[in-house]
């Protein structure tokens, strides 16, 4: 199954501008006139109606709320820490920044414990004390379906990494570089990229390596997906950032992305990913300007089977 019919989210407790990732994250921007109370206040805001809209559209949702201390401005973005496969594995992942790496909660995975059957833990955070950093679903874009893990390298996405993570889990790597309008890495793959059941959304000339672009277009279309390409002006409006859901007892799938996003995209655009998808635009315009993260990396999806009753 390509998409989760269940996701969580963390509410954010001391949501801000995070400078130890503004080096490598140029979405990053800072909203003139805003106190840090107003942020927070409107991050709140942007949260709580993320959450109803996505339960309203049939999604289960569990929230976990941040915790005060320390202080962990991205926490809203919990896709980076962790990933929870359907066989039963929790992949607990190296993160670049050193005030994001609190974000790996135990508590989090002992209440998730309760409800669904967590077989393993594959805890790769060690490899932070060696600057080998690989950021969940951040850098890595799974193909559930066919077994394929797609990822644009940078400071944030390790190539040794990734080759291990692939194999642990049965998957095949495909890695190449992206860069944006400026000719600055892509810190994150799933701002360029997104894969859905039958579909995938690419930024392909962020992809500079005629042999690169070439091998992520020839893996998508082997495994029949239509590409449905963005530009690098649609990929700074998070028009990449894009996660499929799948609502239980629902036959349509979700598409969920920010209302920025949706904007950025062409009527062409639209039609082509409504043949596959509901488009869900979610307005988040506070979380994803001063965060530089959009709807996709509020959601980290649970794919972990249930526990038996």
């Amino acid at each position: 199954m390509q998409s989760a019919s269940t996701v969580f989210l963390v509410r954010p407790i001391r949501f801000g501008f995070n400078p130890e990732t503004a080096g490598s994250n140029h979405f990053q921007r800072v909203i003139a006139g805003l106190s840090d109370a107003q942020v927070q206040e409107k991050a709140f805001a942007e949260f709580d109606a993320m959450v109803a809209t996505l339960r309203a559209h049939g999604m289960q949702v569990l929230v976990f709320d941040d915790t005060p201390e320390p202080a962990k401005p991205d926490a809203v973005f919990p896709n980076n820490w962790g990933s929870f496969h359907a066989d039963g594995r929790v992949v607990l992942y190296p993160m670049c920044a050193p005030n994001r790496r609190p974000e790996r909660r135990p508590d989090i995975l002992a209440r998730l414990g309760q409800q669904f059957a967590l077989r393993d833990v594959v805890d790769l955070s060690a490899y932070e004390q060696q600057g080998q950093f690989l950021e969940g679903t951040g850098s890595l874009i799974f193909d559930h379906v066919h077994r394929v893990v797609y990822a644009c390298l940078s400071v944030r996405t390790d190539a040794g990494l990734l080759t291990e993570v692939a194999a642990r889990l049965g998957y095949r790597p495909v890695a190449f570089h992206a860069h944006d309008a400026r000719g600055q890495l892509i810190y994150h793959t799933n701002v360029m990229m997104c894969v859905g059941a039958g579909f995938a959304v690419v930024c392909l000339a962020s992809i500079t390596d005629a042999t690169e672009r070439q091998a992520v277009a020839d893996s998508l279309t082997a495994t029949g997906h239509e590409i449905v390409a963005i530009s690098l002006a649609q990929v700074a409006e998070f028009a990449g950032n894009m996660l499929t859901l799948q609502p239980a007892g629902r036959p349509t799938e979700l598409l969920a992305m920010s209302q920025r996003a949706h904007d950025a995209l062409t009527p062409e655009q639209r039609l082509a990913l409504s043949r596959y998808c509901e488009l869900l635009p979610l307005p988040i315009p506070t979380i994803e300007t001063i965060g530089g993260g959009s709807a996709r990396c509020m959601l980290a999806e649970v794919f972990l089977p249930p526990l038996a009753s």
